[in-house]
C-alpha cells in the first residue's frame, strides 16, 4: 500500500520512523480513524477538532489543515486504486532526547496517513445486529481527565485477546466495564441503549472515548426529538433495555442482537427477538445515512 509520511507518498515497506520518536519510545502520539463516502471524508472537521485538543494536551504542535488533508486523502485513494477507504491519521510527538519529557513542547511531530480498503458491507448486520460479549477485563483509567485516542492501546488489545477466547462470541463486540462495574465502552465502539424511548450512553467519566460518531449520534437524537442522557450505568441496565447499539466511524451504527456473560450464558436484547421491533435504532441508522448524503 501507498501511505503518506510527513506529506510524501511512499510505499509502506519503505516508510521509516526514528527510534527516537517519542511516539515509539513513550506512546506520545494520537490518531483518528475515518472513512470516505464517494471519495469524501465524513466528519473530518470533528475528527480534527478532537485531534487538535488532544495534541494541545500532550504538548504536540499541531494545526489542522482540512483542505490539505482532504487533498492527501484523494491522492491516497488514487495511488491505491480505491474508490473509498478506511483511513488512520496518526500524529506522533516526533524525535526528541532519550528520557521522559518535561515542560517542553514537541515542535516537529511525525505525520502518517494510512489507508486500506473498507470491509465489504454486510447489510444484514444493520438488520440482524451482532452480539455483545461482557468482558472480565476492565477499562483502565484515561491518560488525562478524559480519554485520548492515543497510541496507548494495550488495554484494548488485551480485551480483544479475551474476546477471542470465547468460542461462542464470533463476530461479537467486547464490552468493558470500569473497575467499579459501570459500562464504559466496546473494544472499538461507544455503547448506547434505549429504554422507554430515552437514549442512554455512558458518561465520559467512565473513561470511554469521546467518540466522534458518539457525539454525532447524540446530536441526531436532538434532531429526532429523542431525549439523550449520559451517566453511570450497569450491566443490568443493558439487560433491562429495549434496544442496544454500538457506534464507530467505520461501521457507523450497529444494533446489538444478544449479549453473553463470560460463562457463555446468552441474553436476548429487548422484549422480543424480532429485530424489526428495534424502532429507535432503525431511526438512528436512517437519520445517520441521510446525514451522510447531505454532507457528502
Amino acid at each position: 500500500m501507498i501511505i503518506s509520511l510527513n506529506g510524501l507518498l511512499v510505499e509502506d515497506k519503505d516508510a521509516v520512523v526514528s527510534v527516537y520518536d517519542h511516539g515509539f519510545l513513550y506512546g506520545m502520539g494520537l490518531f483518528e480513524t475515518f472513512r470516505t463516502y464517494n471519495g469524501q471524508p465524513f466528519l473530518l472537521d470533528k475528527h480534527m477538532e478532537r485531534l487538535t485538543r488532544s495534541c494541545a494536551e500532550l504538548g504536540i504542535a499541531f494545526e489542522p489543515n482540512i483542505e490539505k488533508l482532504s487533498k492527501q486523502v484523494s491522492e491516497l485513494l488514487l495511488a491505491n486504486d480505491l474508490m473509498d477507504g478506511y483511513f488512520r491519521y496518526t500524529i506522533t510527538a516526533g524525535v526528541s532526547i532519550l528520557g521522559l519529557p518535561g515542560e517542553e513542547s514537541y515542535e516537529q511531530p511525525t505525520e502518517i496517513i494510512y489507508v486500506k480498503a473498507l470491509p465489504e458491507r454486510n447489510d444484514n448486520l444493520y438488520v440482524l445486529g451482532k452480539p455483545l460479549q461482557l468482558l472480565k477485563h476492565a477499562r483502565n483509567t484515561p491518560e488525562g481527565i478524559y480519554r485520548l485516542k492515543s497510541l496507548h492501546y494495550m488495554n484494548n488489545i488485551l480485551a480483544k485477546r479475551e474476546l477471542a477466547s470465547y468460542p461462542w462470541a464470533a463476530g461479537a463486540e467486547g464490552l468493558m466495564l470500569t473497575e467499579e462495574g459501570y459500562i464504559s465502552e466496546g473494544i472499538v465502539s461507544n455503547v448506547f441503549y434505549v429504554r422507554e424511548g430515552i437514549l442512554y450512553t455512558p458518561s465520559l467519566d467512565t473513561g470511554c472515548l469521546p467518540g466522534v460518531t458518539r457525539e454525532f449520534v447524540i446530536g441526531l437524537a436532538k434532531q429526532l426529538g429523542i431525549v439523550a442522557q449520559e451517566g453511570l450505568y450497569t450491566w443490568n441496565d443493558l439487560v433491562n433495555s429495549d434496544e442496544i447499539f454500538v457506534t464507530n466511524s467505520i461501521q457507523e451504527i450497529v444494533p446489538i442482537s444478544s449479549m453473553y456473560l463470560p460463562d457463555g450464558k446468552k441474553i436476548e436484547v429487548g422484549r422480543s427477538t424480532d429485530r424489526s421491533l428495534d424502532r429507535q435504532t432503525e431511526r438512528f441508522i436512517s437519520q445517520y445515512r441521510q446525514s451522510i448524503g447531505s454532507v457528502i
